[in-house]
């Protein structure tokens, strides 16, 4: 283990930092405290994703955390794009003194478990608390805390993505009475239309969580409505190549899907841009990215990484962060996920298709009320809780 001078050493290179970037983790700043805010000992780092701090989501919400943490509680941040890999990030950022360190990159094999015989990096660093952002691999297979000194940081997409599932199969057999024919090319629902897809940017907890709801979101609907739908799912896409995105989805599309849901990062703006070409729908995740292909985007389904990274570090600057709970699970209630109001989607609403739009909206909301009060459960995947297709009798997984 790792003593506690390895803090003072921190404070000590805190000054030298700031003359440049951390080159073992591949870069960012350190920002310290603006305004008025009294000036904290505490230290944050942000670890992103391949997607980096620019990606108009997930991580560039979290780093929006960052800088309202240190411009209202006085901390000082650092953001890091790793082109070393994770693990080197965190024994680097950890040996630099920073007190609480998120990590938004589906990687936690080094934190919690050790690899190549090498001890945990959470043990090396007790004093430190380490953040693993959408996924909760700090239990041993009993679910007991491995590490008191990780949290983990879940959402509860798997709500938001069972109301998107539930939107897009109203869309989808509602689409020529929504939107008309001129500016969309919709496979009819009753010849092959039946379809969805989902492409994901890698297979773990984390991504499978928006499909499962997405899925069992789209069951429901299509069991009231006694119809069939087929769902088409790639769960390796990465989340930095749109291309890929424009490719996966231009087969699902031809296919017969009409809407694609992408929880891929920047995959997802290539999705988008072939739902605009193709003449179909998407969805988007993370931001509000509805206005990016407007017109072509039905929602977006959000997860907003800024509050975690608040409200954690709030704490810690509070000194009550060894006071929360191990798991910190974000609800529709925290405003850290829903879906967008879709102002953007209702635009292209045609005049006699507003009655229809409106109905499903209120039909939305009422599914929103179901899951708050828990007369309708989604499967949540962060929390270790199996998906199970049968029950989904009205939909066929390809």
């Amino acid at each position: 283990m790792k003593k506690k001078w390895v803090k003072a050493l921190g404070v000590i290179l805190a000054g030298v930092m700031a003359m440049g970037s951390l080159t073992a983790c591949g870069g960012g700043d350190d920002k310290e405290a603006s305004g008025d805010s009294a000036k904290s000992e505490v230290k944050i780092a942000i670890i992103c994703d391949s997607a980096g701090q620019n990606d108009n989501g997930y991580n560039q919400s979290a780093v929006n955390g960052a800088k309202k943490a240190a411009e209202e509680l006085g901390v000082e941040y650092k953001v890091v794009e790793p082109t070393n890999g994770v693990p080197q990030a965190l024994e680097s950022l950890a040996e630099d003194g920073y007190n609480v360190i998120f990590n938004l990159e589906y990687d936690f094999e080094a934190l919690i478990q050790g690899t190549g015989g090498a001890q945990p990096i959470a043990e090396m660093y007790p004093d430190i608390t380490f953040v693993c952002v959408n996924d909760n691999p700090n239990k041993d297979e009993n679910g007991e805390v491995l590490h008191d000194n990780v949290i983990s940081a879940l959402f509860d997409v798997h709500q938001a993505s069972y109301v998107a599932g539930a939107l897009s199969v109203l869309v989808n057999e509602n689409a020529e009475t929504l939107f008309g024919t001129e500016n969309y090319n919709f496979t009819p629902a009753d010849n092959g239309g039946r379809a969805l897809g989902f492409v994901g940017g890698t297979n773990s907890n984390g991504i499978t969580v928006f499909s499962y709801g997405f899925i069992e979101g789209a069951n429901h609907v299509a069991e009231e409505l006694g119809v069939n739908y087929d769902y088409y799912a790639k769960y390796d896409a990465g989340f930095a190549d749109s291309a890929t995105g424009s490719t996966v989805a231009g087969t699902y599309y031809n296919q017969g899907a009409n809407v694609i849901f992408s929880v891929a990062g920047s995959v997802g703006d290539g999705v988008a841009a072939k739902a605009k070409e193709e003449g179909k729908l998407m969805i988007h995740v993370d931001a509000n990215k509805d206005a990016q292909q407007s017109g072509s985007i039905l929602t977006s389904v959000l997860k907003n990484t800024e509050v975690p990274v608040y409200e954690i570090t709030k704490a810690a600057v509070e000194g009550t962060i060894d006071e929360m709970d191990r798991v910190q699970n974000y609800t529709l209630a925290s405003g850290a996920t829903s879906i967008t109001d879709m102002a953007e989607i209702s635009k292209y609403i045609q005049e006699g298709g507003q009655e229809k739009w409106e109905e499903i909206k209120a039909y939305l909301a009422d599914l929103e009320s179901q899951i708050g009060d828990g007369t309708i459960t989604v499967t949540n995947a962060q929390n270790g809780e199996e998906f199970d297709a049968s029950a989904c009798g009205n939909i066929t997984i390809k």
